[in-house]
């Protein structure tokens, strides 16, 4: 499957060319140039933009010493989300389903993406809570992850980015509250990258304390099965379910064949233009039905 694409590389370009240190040389900012074309031109389409990310990543920290660094944005939104986690749990169990409640939720906060956004305006975010109840969830999907999760016994969770795991907790204490059958697995980032959830975030939010938690064994922005540590590939092939969120998750897992059901908001106009919807619209969809649109056979799912 090919997995880059036109408007993925337009965007990195103008990310990192952009991002050039100041205080090289001429001759540095020619080299610095040519690296990141050179990366990009050398991409496999079948890797995708996160694979190619973390390939320029690592050239920059090894050509200038250059690391991106959001631990003070992940801590924020980690403990601006936790000091809302009371009352979106209250909204979620007084709702007329719950589970559909939490859906809603754990998807909106998908908005705060520092990878696909350059800024993450806090007062839309708060817009997009207050008006969660709005955000549509198309009925046959629901339908289909309801009798799924009746019937799971080992559900696997792959986070997408701080306080957005916030949201994600609550959607996994719903689940298991009402599929107490359900053995349930949260996978995080094996290291740092963009403001990606890791370990240190699953610890700092409490999901260590609700469910078991691992590492995905990279820092990949995304699940490539390829680039996974044993452990983590052994917990996704013996899931009979899983639950991904985000954009870079979809992109690197879809068309894999997996139960896989996807959750995330359009955040950039690629994914909006490739669903025909308005950006920041949100996303849930089976990666069965994603294989049944691209090969004809339905309209552009999930919404």
């Amino acid at each position: 499957m090919i997995r880059l694409n036109a408007d993925c590389i337009n965007c990195m370009l103008k990310r990192y060319l952009t991002r050039m240190p100041d205080h090289l040389t001429e001759a540095e900012r020619l080299e610095y140039m040519q690296m990141i074309c050179t990366k990009i031109g050398n991409a496999s389409k079948e890797e995708g933009a996160p694979v190619l990310v973390q390939a320029i990543k690592q050239e920059m920290k090894r050509l200038y010493g250059i690391e991106e660094n959001y631990s003070n944005e992940k801590h924020y939104f980690n403990q601006m989300m936790l000091e809302k986690e009371a009352a979106i749990e209250f909204s979620v169990k007084s709702s007329k389903d719950s589970l559909k409640c939490a859906l809603r939720y754990s998807m909106t906060g998908n908005y705060i993406d520092f990878g696909s956004m350059n800024v993450v305006d806090e007062e839309y975010l708060h817009k997009l809570l207050d008006t969660v109840t709005e955000r549509p969830i198309g009925s046959e999907v629901y339908e289909n992850i309801c009798l799924d999760l009746s019937h799971a016994h080992r559900l696997l969770f792959i986070t997408d980015n701080c306080g957005e795991i916030v949201l994600d907790k609550v959607l996994i204490m719903t689940i298991k509250e009402q599929y107490p059958q359900i053995e349930i697995t949260v996978m995080v980032r094996g290291g740092e990258t963009l403001n990606d959830a890791t370990m240190k975030d699953a610890e700092e939010v409490g999901m260590t304390d609700l469910v078991k938690v691992i590492r995905n064994g990279n820092d990949i922005a995304g699940t490539c099965l390829n680039k996974l540590s044993e452990e983590a590939l052994q917990c996704l092939n013996e899931s009979d379910l899983i639950l991904s969120k985000g954009q870079a998750n979809f992109e690197t897992l879809r068309g894999c064949g997996k139960n896989i059901y996807y959750i995330f908001l359009c955040k950039c106009d690629m994914f909006a233009n490739r669903f025909g919807v308005e950006k920041y619209t949100g996303m849930f969809l089976n990666d069965k039905d994603y294989i049944k649109m691209m090969d004809g056979k339905t309209n552009e799912p999930g919404n």
